[in-house]
């Protein structure tokens, strides 16, 4: 359950009246494009619904009955999502925007190279680019969607390459619960060896490379990595 602290409020108006919840923003997005797929437990701060969820007025059941035809909180919130709009302090606009460009940047850091000389760009390059071109961070749309926009706005300013590389990681046996945390979403294939080592092959954006290598080596020091 997001905390209280947390939660902004979702508003929709009908008959001269407010109705109100407070909902997680991280999830209100996917909320819309799916509400089964989003844990009401986990979405909602409070399980009722409120005329001023500030003052803690809340409508009476006969008032909610002849709004939305239920008093089924599910249903109630998918109402409020699909019909109303979300309230948001300026400073809670401002942190979510701010995390919503600092996602969006690392998404592009991690999958972008620059094809002159394959390695990676620095967050910072790519942060000072997305400035020039005016972007406008929503701070509920979902960062690979805004990825994808900020990468044709960028093109003009910086070269970028979205090249994939496939690598072949030998694990020692001791090491391979934690290395095959990092390494499982990767995966394209797997063996164990007569010896008791693991071989995994992943395939990765190619600025992933030396950040996956790290990562892995912290868990298995003894690791050996092959360019396939």
């Amino acid at each position: 359950m997001v905390s209280l602290d947390s939660a902004v409020i979702a508003r929709m108006e009908k008959g001269g009246k407010r109705y109100e919840v407070l909902v997680d923003p991280e999830l209100v997005d996917q909320f819309k494009e799916d509400p089964s797929s989003v844990e009401l437990d986990l979405f909602l701060a409070i399980d009722d619904v409120f005329h001023d969820s500030k003052g803690g007025e809340r409508p009476t059941a006969e008032a909610i009955e002849n709004t939305f035809g239920t008093q089924d909180i599910f249903e109630i919130t998918r109402t409020i999502i699909s019909r109303g709009n979300i309230q948001l302090t300026t400073d809670q606009r401002k942190k979510m925007v701010a995390q919503k460009r600092l996602a969006i940047i690392h998404s592009i850091a991690s999958t972008a190279v620059d094809p002159r000389t394959k390695l990676p760009h620095p967050a910072q390059r790519i942060e000072i680019a997305l400035d020039e071109t005016r972007y406008p961070v929503d701070p509920f749309k979902p960062v690979d969607v805004q990825a994808a926009e900020v990468i044709d706005k960028l093109k003009p300013l910086i070269p970028l390459s979205f090249e994939t590389m496939r690598l072949a990681f030998k694990i020692p046996g001791k090491s391979y619960g934690g290395a095959s945390q990092v390494l499982r979403q990767h995966q394209k294939k797997e063996e164990w060896l007569s010896n008791g080592d693991w071989v995994c092959v992943v395939e990765i954006p190619a600025a992933m490379k030396g950040d996956l290598i790290s990562q892995t080596a912290r868990r298995a020091p003894e690791l050996e990595v092959k360019e396939l």
